[in-house]
Protein backbone atom coordinates (compact mmCIF):
# COMPACT_ATOMS: atom_id res chain seq x y z
CA UNK A 1 0.00 0.00 0.00
CA UNK A 2 2.70 2.45 0.58
CA UNK A 3 4.58 1.55 -2.69
CA UNK A 4 1.28 2.09 -4.46
CA UNK A 5 1.16 5.99 -2.59
CA UNK A 6 4.61 6.64 -3.16
CA UNK A 7 4.04 5.74 -6.83
CA UNK A 8 2.99 8.02 -10.33
CA UNK A 9 -0.44 7.21 -9.92
CA UNK A 10 -0.64 8.51 -6.30
CA UNK A 11 -1.05 12.08 -7.54
CA UNK A 12 -4.21 11.56 -8.34
CA UNK A 13 -5.74 9.75 -5.20
CA UNK A 14 -7.96 11.96 -2.90
CA UNK A 15 -5.41 11.55 0.24
CA UNK A 16 -2.44 12.56 -1.72
CA UNK A 17 -4.20 16.33 -3.03
CA UNK A 18 -5.30 16.23 0.45
CA UNK A 19 -1.78 15.99 1.78
CA UNK A 20 -0.52 18.12 -0.86
CA UNK A 21 -2.37 20.95 0.16
CA UNK A 22 -1.14 20.75 4.00
CA UNK A 23 2.02 20.50 2.77
CA UNK A 24 2.88 24.74 2.78
CA UNK A 25 1.44 25.02 6.10
CA UNK A 26 3.49 22.51 8.07
CA UNK A 27 6.77 23.36 6.00
CA UNK A 28 5.93 27.18 6.84
CA UNK A 29 5.19 25.95 10.74
CA UNK A 30 8.72 24.15 10.93
CA UNK A 31 10.30 26.87 9.44
CA UNK A 32 8.90 29.73 12.36
CA UNK A 33 9.75 27.17 15.08
CA UNK A 34 12.94 25.68 14.24
CA UNK A 35 11.86 22.71 14.12
CA UNK A 36 13.24 19.54 12.38
CA UNK A 37 10.31 17.85 10.64
CA UNK A 38 10.51 16.24 7.37
CA UNK A 39 7.62 15.94 4.67
CA UNK A 40 6.58 14.64 1.08
CA UNK A 41 6.36 16.98 -1.94
CA UNK A 42 4.35 17.03 -4.52
CA UNK A 43 5.49 14.20 -6.13
CA UNK A 44 5.98 11.75 -2.78
CA UNK A 45 9.57 12.22 -2.93
CA UNK A 46 11.34 13.34 0.92
CA UNK A 47 11.60 16.75 1.27
CA UNK A 48 15.12 18.43 2.17
CA UNK A 49 15.55 19.17 5.91
CA UNK A 50 14.30 22.60 6.33
CA UNK A 51 17.60 24.94 7.45
CA UNK A 52 17.45 26.08 10.97
CA UNK A 53 17.59 30.10 10.81
CA UNK A 54 16.41 33.65 12.92
CA UNK A 55 14.17 34.32 9.96
CA UNK A 56 10.63 33.29 8.84
CA UNK A 57 9.69 32.81 5.83
CA UNK A 58 6.66 33.80 4.20
CA UNK A 59 5.67 30.48 1.55
CA UNK A 60 3.15 30.52 -1.00
CA UNK A 61 -0.77 29.40 -0.24
CA UNK A 62 -1.87 26.18 -1.41
CA UNK A 63 -3.25 26.18 -4.18
CA UNK A 64 -7.16 26.31 -3.10
CA UNK A 65 -6.44 28.98 -0.77
CA UNK A 66 -4.95 30.48 -3.29
CA UNK A 67 -7.63 30.14 -5.51
CA UNK A 68 -10.17 31.48 -3.13
CA UNK A 69 -7.72 34.39 -1.98
CA UNK A 70 -6.89 35.71 -5.41
CA UNK A 71 -8.35 34.39 -8.32
CA UNK A 72 -12.22 33.61 -7.32
CA UNK A 73 -14.18 37.00 -8.84
CA UNK A 74 -15.27 39.62 -6.09
CA UNK A 75 -19.16 38.81 -6.92
CA UNK A 76 -18.86 35.30 -5.80
CA UNK A 77 -17.13 35.74 -2.79
CA UNK A 78 -19.50 38.34 -2.05
CA UNK A 79 -22.56 36.29 -2.68
CA UNK A 80 -20.97 33.70 -0.26
CA UNK A 81 -20.11 36.93 2.47
CA UNK A 82 -24.12 37.41 2.15
CA UNK A 83 -24.82 34.15 3.80
CA UNK A 84 -22.79 35.32 6.75
CA UNK A 85 -23.83 36.96 9.95
CA UNK A 86 -21.55 40.06 11.31
CA UNK A 87 -18.98 37.73 13.21
CA UNK A 88 -18.53 35.67 10.72
CA UNK A 89 -17.95 38.44 8.53
CA UNK A 90 -15.75 40.02 10.55
CA UNK A 91 -13.46 37.26 11.26
CA UNK A 92 -13.19 36.42 7.34
CA UNK A 93 -11.82 40.02 7.19
CA UNK A 94 -9.21 38.80 8.95
CA UNK A 95 -8.21 36.23 6.55
CA UNK A 96 -6.31 38.33 3.72
CA UNK A 97 -6.50 42.13 2.56
CA UNK A 98 -8.25 40.88 0.07
CA UNK A 99 -11.04 39.73 1.85
CA UNK A 100 -10.96 42.52 4.35
CA UNK A 101 -11.83 44.87 1.61
CA UNK A 102 -14.47 42.23 0.32
CA UNK A 103 -16.28 41.82 4.07
CA UNK A 104 -16.21 45.10 4.70
CA UNK A 105 -18.80 46.04 1.35
CA UNK A 106 -21.10 48.62 2.73
CA UNK A 107 -24.03 46.38 1.15
CA UNK A 108 -23.16 43.72 3.11
CA UNK A 109 -23.70 45.47 6.21
CA UNK A 110 -26.84 47.63 5.27
CA UNK A 111 -28.51 43.65 4.38
CA UNK A 112 -27.29 42.97 7.98
CA UNK A 113 -28.17 46.26 9.70
CA UNK A 114 -31.52 46.58 8.37
CA UNK A 115 -32.07 43.22 9.00
CA UNK A 116 -31.46 43.76 13.04
CA UNK A 117 -32.51 47.48 13.61
CA UNK A 118 -35.04 48.69 10.69
CA UNK A 119 -33.30 51.62 9.80
CA UNK A 120 -33.20 52.54 6.64
CA UNK A 121 -30.46 55.80 7.16
CA UNK A 122 -27.39 54.40 10.05
CA UNK A 123 -28.62 55.84 13.19
CA UNK A 124 -25.26 57.36 14.71
CA UNK A 125 -24.73 56.97 18.95
CA UNK A 126 -21.45 58.49 19.54
CA UNK A 127 -21.77 59.23 23.18
CA UNK A 128 -24.43 58.37 25.56
CA UNK A 129 -27.74 60.31 25.04
CA UNK A 130 -26.84 61.44 21.27
CA UNK A 131 -27.83 59.56 18.25
CA UNK A 132 -28.72 60.74 15.08
CA UNK A 133 -29.06 59.41 11.56
CA UNK A 134 -26.82 60.26 8.62
CA UNK A 135 -26.94 60.09 4.65
CA UNK A 136 -24.40 57.00 3.88
CA UNK A 137 -23.58 58.67 0.47
CA UNK A 138 -22.07 62.09 2.51
CA UNK A 139 -21.11 60.68 5.88
CA UNK A 140 -17.24 60.66 6.63
CA UNK A 141 -17.17 57.48 7.61
CA UNK A 142 -16.16 54.61 4.39
CA UNK A 143 -19.04 52.50 5.82
CA UNK A 144 -21.45 54.14 8.52
CA UNK A 145 -23.44 50.81 8.35
CA UNK A 146 -20.97 48.86 9.81
CA UNK A 147 -20.17 52.02 12.24
CA UNK A 148 -23.31 52.32 13.67
CA UNK A 149 -23.84 48.31 14.06
CA UNK A 150 -20.97 48.47 16.46
CA UNK A 151 -22.28 51.30 18.33
CA UNK A 152 -25.91 49.97 19.16
CA UNK A 153 -24.61 46.21 19.21
CA UNK A 154 -24.82 46.08 22.73
CA UNK A 155 -28.78 46.50 23.15
CA UNK A 156 -32.24 44.87 23.76
CA UNK A 157 -34.86 44.64 20.97
CA UNK A 158 -38.79 45.03 21.79
CA UNK A 159 -40.15 43.29 18.66
CA UNK A 160 -43.42 41.55 19.45
CA UNK A 161 -43.41 37.76 18.64
CA UNK A 162 -40.28 37.51 16.98
CA UNK A 163 -38.48 36.47 20.66
CA UNK A 164 -39.72 32.82 20.00
CA UNK A 165 -39.03 32.51 16.56
CA UNK A 166 -34.95 33.99 17.74
CA UNK A 167 -34.89 31.18 20.77
CA UNK A 168 -36.20 28.48 18.81
CA UNK A 169 -33.66 29.16 15.62
CA UNK A 170 -30.51 29.05 17.74
CA UNK A 171 -28.22 28.07 14.18
CA UNK A 172 -29.83 30.26 12.23
CA UNK A 173 -28.97 33.13 14.67
CA UNK A 174 -25.43 31.64 15.46
CA UNK A 175 -23.40 35.14 16.96
CA UNK A 176 -26.22 36.59 17.70
CA UNK A 177 -26.58 34.73 21.20
CA UNK A 178 -26.08 38.32 23.50
CA UNK A 179 -28.71 39.88 21.64
CA UNK A 180 -31.95 39.57 23.73
CA UNK A 181 -35.36 40.25 22.42
CA UNK A 182 -38.83 40.66 24.16
CA UNK A 183 -42.24 41.23 23.48
CA UNK A 184 -43.46 44.17 25.58
CA UNK A 185 -41.65 47.62 26.60
CA UNK A 186 -42.40 46.47 30.46
CA UNK A 187 -40.27 42.92 30.19
CA UNK A 188 -37.62 44.68 28.29
CA UNK A 189 -37.21 47.26 31.97
CA UNK A 190 -38.06 44.30 34.16
CA UNK A 191 -34.53 43.01 31.75
CA UNK A 192 -32.60 46.13 32.98
CA UNK A 193 -33.62 45.62 36.49
CA UNK A 194 -32.70 42.52 36.66
CA UNK A 195 -29.03 44.03 35.01
CA UNK A 196 -29.36 41.24 31.88
CA UNK A 197 -28.35 43.98 29.92
CA UNK A 198 -27.06 47.27 29.91
CA UNK A 199 -30.09 49.49 29.62
CA UNK A 200 -30.12 50.06 25.77
CA UNK A 201 -33.51 49.33 24.18
CA UNK A 202 -34.51 49.47 20.88
CA UNK A 203 -38.67 49.69 19.99
CA UNK A 204 -39.79 48.29 16.80
CA UNK A 205 -42.45 49.45 14.44
CA UNK A 206 -45.58 48.53 15.85
CA UNK A 207 -48.29 50.65 18.21
CA UNK A 208 -47.88 49.17 22.26
CA UNK A 209 -50.62 49.86 23.95
CA UNK A 210 -51.39 50.52 27.85
CA UNK A 211 -48.15 49.51 28.92
CA UNK A 212 -47.10 50.20 32.38
CA UNK A 213 -43.92 52.63 31.48
CA UNK A 214 -42.56 53.96 34.77
CA UNK A 215 -38.65 54.68 34.54
CA UNK A 216 -36.53 54.99 37.68
CA UNK A 217 -33.06 54.37 35.85
CA UNK A 218 -30.64 55.60 33.33
CA UNK A 219 -32.41 53.45 30.78
CA UNK A 220 -31.88 54.61 26.93
CA UNK A 221 -34.75 53.84 24.90
CA UNK A 222 -35.17 54.85 21.35
CA UNK A 223 -37.31 53.53 18.41
CA UNK A 224 -36.25 51.37 15.48
CA UNK A 225 -38.19 51.35 12.25
CA UNK A 226 -37.51 52.34 8.99
CA UNK A 227 -38.46 55.92 6.79
CA UNK A 228 -39.46 58.55 9.63
CA UNK A 229 -38.89 56.46 13.05
CA UNK A 230 -41.53 57.89 15.11
CA UNK A 231 -44.41 57.49 12.69
CA UNK A 232 -43.50 53.85 12.98
CA UNK A 233 -43.35 52.80 16.54
CA UNK A 234 -46.32 54.41 18.40
CA UNK A 235 -46.81 53.94 22.71
CA UNK A 236 -50.29 54.78 23.57
CA UNK A 237 -51.49 55.14 26.67
CA UNK A 238 -56.03 55.09 27.50
CA UNK A 239 -55.80 55.12 31.33
CA UNK A 240 -52.14 56.52 33.14
CA UNK A 241 -49.66 58.81 31.89
CA UNK A 242 -47.63 56.78 28.90
CA UNK A 243 -44.48 57.74 30.41
CA UNK A 244 -43.96 58.49 33.92
CA UNK A 245 -39.85 59.61 35.15
CA UNK A 246 -39.30 59.31 38.46
CA UNK A 247 -36.31 60.05 40.62
CA UNK A 248 -33.50 57.82 39.73
CA UNK A 249 -33.89 58.30 35.56
CA UNK A 250 -31.01 60.98 35.51
CA UNK A 251 -29.85 61.27 31.86
CA UNK A 252 -32.26 58.60 30.80
CA UNK A 253 -33.28 59.13 26.86
CA UNK A 254 -36.24 58.51 24.65
CA UNK A 255 -36.19 58.99 21.51
CA UNK A 256 -37.72 58.47 17.78
CA UNK A 257 -40.86 57.56 18.98
CA UNK A 258 -44.82 58.88 18.45
CA UNK A 259 -45.99 59.14 22.34
CA UNK A 260 -49.64 59.45 22.79
CA UNK A 261 -52.40 59.79 25.68
CA UNK A 262 -55.70 59.06 24.45
CA UNK A 263 -58.25 58.39 27.20
CA UNK A 264 -61.68 56.69 26.48
CA UNK A 265 -63.08 59.13 28.38
CA UNK A 266 -61.49 62.69 27.75
CA UNK A 267 -62.79 64.88 29.75
CA UNK A 268 -62.49 62.90 33.23
CA UNK A 269 -61.35 65.19 36.16
CA UNK A 270 -58.76 62.39 37.48
CA UNK A 271 -56.60 62.78 34.08
CA UNK A 272 -55.96 65.93 35.89
CA UNK A 273 -52.61 64.04 36.56
CA UNK A 274 -51.95 62.21 33.38
CA UNK A 275 -49.85 63.06 30.74
CA UNK A 276 -48.27 61.58 27.64
CA UNK A 277 -44.93 62.34 29.70
CA UNK A 278 -44.79 62.95 33.18
CA UNK A 279 -41.42 64.26 34.89
CA UNK A 280 -41.17 64.68 38.64
CA UNK A 281 -38.71 65.52 40.59
CA UNK A 282 -35.00 65.32 41.30
CA UNK A 283 -35.02 63.70 37.14
CA UNK A 284 -33.40 64.77 34.05
CA UNK A 285 -34.15 62.57 31.17
CA UNK A 286 -33.26 63.71 27.52
CA UNK A 287 -36.51 63.45 25.24
CA UNK A 288 -35.42 63.75 21.49
CA UNK A 289 -37.28 63.60 18.21
CA UNK A 290 -40.37 62.64 19.66
CA UNK A 291 -43.99 62.94 18.51
CA UNK A 292 -46.07 64.20 21.16
CA UNK A 293 -50.12 63.98 21.07
CA UNK A 294 -52.94 63.99 23.74
CA UNK A 295 -56.56 64.21 23.69
CA UNK A 296 -57.46 64.75 27.26
CA UNK A 297 -59.00 68.37 27.68
CA UNK A 298 -58.07 68.25 31.02
CA UNK A 299 -54.29 67.57 31.04
CA UNK A 300 -51.30 69.11 29.59
CA UNK A 301 -49.64 66.54 26.94
CA UNK A 302 -46.34 66.89 28.74
CA UNK A 303 -46.06 68.04 32.72
CA UNK A 304 -42.48 68.94 34.06
CA UNK A 305 -43.21 69.88 37.75
CA UNK A 306 -41.24 69.50 40.83
CA UNK A 307 -38.03 71.02 42.48
CA UNK A 308 -34.93 69.02 40.43
CA UNK A 309 -37.49 68.53 37.51
CA UNK A 310 -34.90 69.31 34.54
CA UNK A 311 -35.44 67.54 31.37
CA UNK A 312 -33.78 68.12 28.06
CA UNK A 313 -36.30 68.20 25.23
CA UNK A 314 -35.05 68.84 21.72
CA UNK A 315 -36.23 68.32 18.01
CA UNK A 316 -40.13 67.35 19.42
CA UNK A 317 -43.25 68.03 17.83
CA UNK A 318 -45.69 68.86 20.69
CA UNK A 319 -49.15 69.58 18.43
CA UNK A 320 -52.44 69.19 18.00
CA UNK A 321 -53.50 68.48 21.91
CA UNK A 322 -56.45 69.21 23.30
CA UNK A 323 -55.06 71.04 26.32
CA UNK A 324 -51.58 72.93 27.20
CA UNK A 325 -48.93 71.47 25.14
CA UNK A 326 -45.78 71.97 27.75
CA UNK A 327 -46.23 72.58 30.99
CA UNK A 328 -43.44 73.42 33.43
CA UNK A 329 -44.33 74.58 37.31
CA UNK A 330 -43.06 73.71 40.76
CA UNK A 331 -39.69 74.98 40.70
CA UNK A 332 -38.97 72.73 37.55
CA UNK A 333 -36.84 73.76 34.97
CA UNK A 334 -35.02 72.18 31.93
CA UNK A 335 -33.97 72.99 28.45
CA UNK A 336 -36.44 72.82 25.61
CA UNK A 337 -34.83 73.61 21.86
CA UNK A 338 -35.69 72.93 18.48
CA UNK A 339 -39.67 71.68 19.02
CA UNK A 340 -42.50 72.46 16.72
CA UNK A 341 -45.61 73.59 19.01
CA UNK A 342 -48.60 73.90 17.31
CA UNK A 343 -52.47 74.05 17.48
CA UNK A 344 -52.70 73.04 20.89
CA UNK A 345 -56.29 73.74 22.45
CA UNK A 346 -54.79 75.98 25.40
CA UNK A 347 -51.59 77.48 25.40
CA UNK A 348 -48.23 75.87 23.38
CA UNK A 349 -46.34 76.67 26.87
CA UNK A 350 -47.75 77.38 30.66
CA UNK A 351 -45.48 78.18 33.14
CA UNK A 352 -46.43 78.44 36.19
CA UNK A 353 -45.05 78.58 40.30
CA UNK A 354 -41.70 79.57 39.79
CA UNK A 355 -40.58 77.22 36.86
CA UNK A 356 -37.89 78.44 35.49
CA UNK A 357 -37.32 76.97 31.89
CA UNK A 358 -34.75 77.63 29.31
CA UNK A 359 -36.50 77.55 26.26
CA UNK A 360 -34.68 78.36 22.58
CA UNK A 361 -35.04 78.30 18.96
CA UNK A 362 -38.72 76.94 19.70
CA UNK A 363 -41.63 77.19 16.76
CA UNK A 364 -44.74 78.07 18.89
CA UNK A 365 -47.81 78.56 15.70
CA UNK A 366 -50.92 78.33 15.41
CA UNK A 367 -52.42 78.12 19.23
CA UNK A 368 -56.37 77.89 19.65
CA UNK A 369 -55.48 79.95 22.71
CA UNK A 370 -52.05 82.08 23.79
CA UNK A 371 -48.48 81.12 22.54
CA UNK A 372 -46.58 81.78 26.07
CA UNK A 373 -48.37 81.89 29.06
CA UNK A 374 -46.14 82.82 32.40
CA UNK A 375 -48.00 83.47 35.45
CA UNK A 376 -48.24 82.97 39.55
CA UNK A 377 -44.62 83.94 39.54
CA UNK A 378 -43.38 82.06 36.57
CA UNK A 379 -40.02 83.06 34.71
CA UNK A 380 -38.12 81.50 32.42
CA UNK A 381 -35.26 82.65 29.90
CA UNK A 382 -36.95 82.73 26.01
CA UNK A 383 -34.56 83.06 23.39
CA UNK A 384 -34.68 83.07 19.16
CA UNK A 385 -38.61 81.76 19.46
CA UNK A 386 -40.53 82.14 16.28
CA UNK A 387 -44.14 82.91 18.18
CA UNK A 388 -46.68 83.53 15.67
CA UNK A 389 -50.43 83.53 14.32
CA UNK A 390 -51.93 82.45 17.80
CA UNK A 391 -55.65 83.18 18.63
CA UNK A 392 -54.73 84.97 21.79
CA UNK A 393 -51.57 87.00 22.37
CA UNK A 394 -47.78 85.73 21.16
CA UNK A 395 -46.73 85.58 24.71
CA UNK A 396 -48.90 86.86 27.93
CA UNK A 397 -47.63 87.20 31.51
CA UNK A 398 -49.86 87.61 34.80
CA UNK A 399 -49.72 87.59 38.34
CA UNK A 400 -45.76 88.00 38.99
CA UNK A 401 -44.51 86.37 36.37
CA UNK A 402 -41.25 87.46 35.39
CA UNK A 403 -39.86 85.98 32.05
CA UNK A 404 -36.66 87.41 29.52
CA UNK A 405 -37.82 87.26 26.30
CA UNK A 406 -34.72 87.82 24.00
CA UNK A 407 -34.52 88.17 20.21
CA UNK A 408 -37.69 85.96 19.61
CA UNK A 409 -40.11 86.90 16.94
CA UNK A 410 -44.13 87.37 17.44
CA UNK A 411 -45.88 88.41 14.98
CA UNK A 412 -49.17 88.29 13.64
CA UNK A 413 -51.04 87.55 16.53
CA UNK A 414 -54.77 87.42 15.66
CA UNK A 415 -55.12 89.76 18.72
CA UNK A 416 -51.83 91.32 20.15
CA UNK A 417 -48.13 90.45 20.02
CA UNK A 418 -47.29 90.34 24.42
CA UNK A 419 -49.98 91.14 26.89
CA UNK A 420 -48.47 91.95 30.63
CA UNK A 421 -51.25 92.97 32.96
CA UNK A 422 -51.98 91.86 36.87
CA UNK A 423 -49.18 92.90 38.40
CA UNK A 424 -46.93 91.15 35.19
CA UNK A 425 -43.60 91.61 35.28
CA UNK A 426 -40.15 90.56 32.47
CA UNK A 427 -37.95 91.70 30.53
CA UNK A 428 -38.73 91.91 26.49
CA UNK A 429 -34.76 92.91 24.98
CA UNK A 430 -34.54 92.69 21.18
CA UNK A 431 -37.45 91.30 19.96
CA UNK A 432 -39.30 91.84 16.56
CA UNK A 433 -42.71 92.42 17.55
CA UNK A 434 -45.02 92.68 14.04
CA UNK A 435 -47.94 92.80 12.14
CA UNK A 436 -50.26 91.87 15.39
CA UNK A 437 -54.14 92.62 14.95
CA UNK A 438 -54.30 94.82 18.06
CA UNK A 439 -51.47 96.66 19.84
CA UNK A 440 -47.72 95.07 19.27
CA UNK A 441 -47.43 95.44 23.49
CA UNK A 442 -50.10 95.61 25.68
CA UNK A 443 -49.75 96.79 29.42
CA UNK A 444 -52.17 97.13 31.92
CA UNK A 445 -53.43 96.84 35.65
CA UNK A 446 -50.24 97.66 37.87
CA UNK A 447 -47.76 95.79 35.44
CA UNK A 448 -44.37 96.60 34.91
CA UNK A 449 -42.44 95.03 32.17
CA UNK A 450 -39.08 96.51 30.87
CA UNK A 451 -39.50 97.10 27.11
CA UNK A 452 -36.14 97.43 25.34
CA UNK A 453 -34.20 97.93 22.21
CA UNK A 454 -37.22 96.01 20.58
CA UNK A 455 -38.78 96.33 17.29
CA UNK A 456 -42.20 97.20 17.13
CA UNK A 457 -43.85 97.89 13.73
CA UNK A 458 -46.67 97.11 10.74
CA UNK A 459 -49.27 96.67 13.82
CA UNK A 460 -52.64 96.71 12.69
CA UNK A 461 -53.43 99.00 15.52
CA UNK A 462 -50.38 100.67 17.76
CA UNK A 463 -47.29 100.06 18.93
CA UNK A 464 -47.36 99.85 22.52
CA UNK A 465 -50.33 100.53 24.44
CA UNK A 466 -50.14 101.15 28.42
CA UNK A 467 -53.42 101.58 30.08
CA UNK A 468 -55.17 100.91 33.24
CA UNK A 469 -52.38 101.80 35.53
CA UNK A 470 -49.88 100.37 33.56
CA UNK A 471 -46.62 101.17 34.01
CA UNK A 472 -42.89 99.96 32.64
CA UNK A 473 -39.52 100.68 31.32
CA UNK A 474 -40.10 101.34 27.14
CA UNK A 475 -36.40 102.27 26.56
CA UNK A 476 -34.28 102.17 22.76
CA UNK A 477 -37.60 100.73 20.54
CA UNK A 478 -37.72 101.16 17.16
CA UNK A 479 -41.59 101.81 16.61
CA UNK A 480 -42.66 102.12 13.46
CA UNK A 481 -45.30 102.12 10.20
CA UNK A 482 -48.03 100.95 13.05
CA UNK A 483 -52.03 101.75 12.20
CA UNK A 484 -52.17 104.01 14.95
CA UNK A 485 -50.18 105.93 17.81
CA UNK A 486 -46.57 104.30 18.20
CA UNK A 487 -47.30 104.81 21.90
CA UNK A 488 -51.01 104.91 23.52
CA UNK A 489 -50.76 106.10 26.78
CA UNK A 490 -54.05 105.98 29.05
CA UNK A 491 -55.84 106.34 32.42
CA UNK A 492 -53.68 106.72 35.39
CA UNK A 493 -50.80 104.61 33.33
CA UNK A 494 -47.16 105.98 34.50
CA UNK A 495 -44.49 104.37 32.28
CA UNK A 496 -40.58 105.85 32.08
CA UNK A 497 -40.12 106.26 27.86
CA UNK A 498 -36.91 107.52 27.02
CA UNK A 499 -34.30 107.08 24.15
CA UNK A 500 -37.11 105.24 21.56
CA UNK A 501 -37.34 106.17 17.78
CA UNK A 502 -40.98 106.31 16.97
CA UNK A 503 -41.86 106.89 13.06
CA UNK A 504 -43.72 106.65 9.82
CA UNK A 505 -46.98 105.84 11.44
CA UNK A 506 -50.03 106.29 9.79
CA UNK A 507 -51.74 108.24 13.47
CA UNK A 508 -49.62 109.97 15.92
CA UNK A 509 -46.27 109.29 17.47
CA UNK A 510 -47.22 109.27 21.02
CA UNK A 511 -50.75 109.51 22.37
CA UNK A 512 -51.30 110.46 26.10
CA UNK A 513 -55.09 110.40 27.39
CA UNK A 514 -55.46 110.61 31.30
CA UNK A 515 -51.79 109.70 32.03
CA UNK A 516 -48.33 110.66 33.77
CA UNK A 517 -45.57 109.45 32.32
CA UNK A 518 -41.45 110.34 32.44
CA UNK A 519 -40.64 110.82 28.55
CA UNK A 520 -36.75 111.10 27.46
CA UNK A 521 -37.81 110.40 24.24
Amino acid sequence: MAIEESGPGAQNSPYQLRRKTLLPKRTAAASATGASTSSTDAFGHRAKRARVSGKTHDLPAAPAEQYLQQKLPDEVVLKIFSYLLEQDLCQAACVCKRFSQLANDPILWKRLYMEVFEYTRPMMHPEPGRFFQVSPEEHEHPNPWKESFQQLYKGAHVKPGFAEHFYSNPGRYKGRENMLYYDTIEDALGGVQEAHFDGLIFVHSGIYTDEWIYIESPITMIGAAPGKVADKVVIENTRDSTFVFMEGSEDAYVGYMTIKFNPDDKSAQHHNAHHCLEITVNCSPNIDHCTIRSTCTVGSAVCVSGQGACPTIKHCNISDCENVGLYITDHAQGIYEDNEISNNALAGIWVKNHGNPIIRRNHIHHGRDVGVFTFDHGMGYFENCNIHRNRIAGFEVKAYANPTVVRCEIHHGQTGGIYVHEKGRGQFIENKIYANNFAGVWITSNSDPTIRGNAIFNGNQGGVYIFGDGRGLIESNDIYGNALAGIQIRTNSCPIVRHNKIHDGQHGGIYVVNALFSSQI
